[in-house]
């Protein structure tokens, strides 16, 4: 299996987006999210998702984002696995302020979200992810360079041992809109070592 930006596919298309061979771009929107009832009671989903589909069982896709334009509370972007409204996980940075942003992943197992995080510096406007399958079970890694990658997140998705759609997400869960920049998309084999 290869990353072909032709085998991606919208989930809910925004309306200014670019999309080439090297290079995505995502302008978001106002007042779009991804969440799942836990704790706040809300259910947000309208975010923009733009994935490619698999049966594969075991690879890796490694993505570099970069959100320098983000300086409103909520923007994030990222990578997801979104299966469907009940059933999805996503792993960014999303602003907080000046002095730091979440800097995690929110898993959805049948309609429930929970939200892992640690703080970052708000200052960090880059950051490249790893997402490695082996059947349902997942790895979330990440990396400020691009060359050392460190764990952020082992899980399972309890509807995601089957075919599955894999990507990348971007949205403004607050009343603003910033450039998402995604490059050097790669899906390789499986790269997670622990």
């Amino acid at each position: 299996m290869k990353f072909n930006v032709k085998d991606l596919q919208w989930v809910r298309q925004p309306k200014a987006f670019t999309v080439d061979d090297s290079r995505i771009e995502i302008t978001t929107e106002p007042d779009t999210d991804l969440w799942q009832r836990t704790f706040y009671h809300f259910t947000g989903d309208n975010a923009p998702v733009l994935q490619m589909e698999t049966e594969e069982k075991s690879f890796s896709f490694t993505v570099k984002t970069e959100f320098p334009q983000v300086r409103k509370k909520f923007d994030q972007c990222g990578i997801a696995v979104y299966l469907d409204s009940d059933n999805w996980m996503k792993a960014s940075a999303e602003y907080a302020d000046e002095n730091g942003q979440h800097f995690g992943s929110v898993l959805t197992n049948h309609g429930y979200c929970d939200w892992a995080t640690n703080m970052i510096s708000s200052e960090i406007t880059t950051v490249w992810y790893r997402l490695s399958r082996k059947d349902a079970d997942y790895v979330i890694e990440y990396s400020f360079d691009g060359e050392t990658y460190h764990m952020m997140r082992m899980f399972h998705m309890f509807e995601g041992d089957g075919k599955i759609r894999f990507g990348i997400y971007a949205c403004s869960p607050g009343e603003s809109s910033f450039k998402a920049v995604f490059s050097e998309m790669a899906v390789t084999e499986f790269l997670f070592e622990d």
